[in-house]
């Protein structure tokens, strides 16, 4: 018996070790990329970074103004397509989704989760961008909606299939209806959850770049109207890092560091309303 504890406290410290050195590898690199953007970019930030739009090719100075304002825009115009669509297509898969239909739905969101981005640009500039004439931050939005509803979808859908099935029949016991339940009990219960894959989904398309190069293009004046060009934090990076001048270079260190950044204050927002919510219940 003895022999058998101390073996099974050996197997337990040895699996315990192999997951600890599994965690460490995969935080290591993360905080490798993210000192070395903080050693490479964070020279470049300043007050005139943020509130400066580009200088002329080879000039020193400029900020990145106009690639900040266009990511707002082009990620707020995803998030208003793509969300009422992936929730909606979610609610449905697991609580109405049974059938065929169903089933092809969810297949088609697996496969679009799958599809890599710059197909996914090439499919939107030919069926935006061409018939149109010309690139818009428009196309841009629609491009990273396609990316986002399929994530959205199958978080929506995990997370309502958590929620049990007695607060569905308390519900429909009181006299709720079916759809009233669905939306008012079980969409509120798994919210957090849902939340959470929203800002991550949208975390994601931030950082894309391959689609809007078919669709936004980019532009180094300071744009707001959605049917014109318009540039985002990753294609000023693309740009600034393969262009010829050292400046530019410098920049896109410096964007790179404010992108990686934003992704990371989406990651501790989620985190934190996933946390506030459910300690709230």
């Amino acid at each position: 018996m003895a022999v058998n504890n101390s073996r099974r406290r050996l197997v337990s410290n040895l699996m315990t070790g192999a997951t600890l050195v599994a965690a460490l590898l995969a935080v290591i690199p993360l905080f490798a990329i993210l000192v070395h953007l903080i050693y490479k970019g964070a020279s470049s930030i300043d007050l005139q970074f943020f509130i400066k739009n580009p200088a002329a090719p080879g000039a020193l100075g400029g900020g990145v103004a106009n690639a900040i304002m266009g990511s707002a825009i082009i990620v707020g115009a995803t998030a208003g397509i793509a969300l009422p669509i992936g929730v909606g297509a979610g609610v449905y898969l697991n609580e109405y989704g049974k059938g065929r239909f169903g089933w092809m739905v969810g297949f088609v969101a697996d496969v679009m989760n799958g599809t890599p981005s710059i197909i996914v640009g090439v499919f939107v500039w030919t069926l935006l961008v061409r018939p149109m004439g010309h690139f818009s931050a428009l196309a841009g939005s629609v491009a990273l909606s396609i990316l986002v509803i399929p994530m959205v979808t199958r978080t929506t859908e995990d997370m309502l299939a958590l929620v049990p099935n007695s607060l569905r029949e308390a519900a429909l016991a009181l006299g709720y209806s079916r759809a009233r339940t669905s939306l008012t009990i079980v969409v509120r219960t798994a919210w957090p959850g849902i939340t959470t894959g929203i800002l991550v989904a949208i975390a994601r398309v931030t950082g894309e770049t391959a689609p809007l190069l078919f669709t936004a293009l980019g532009n180094l004046n300071f744009k707001t109207d959605i049917m014109q060009p318009m540039q985002t934090l990753s294609l000023q990076v693309y740009v600034y890092a393969t262009g010829p001048f050292p400046e530019w270079h410098r920049l896109a260190w410096g964007a790179a560091l404010v992108l990686v950044m934003l992704v990371f204050v989406f990651g501790l927002v989620a985190r934190f309303a996933t946390k506030t919510k459910y300690h709230a219940r």
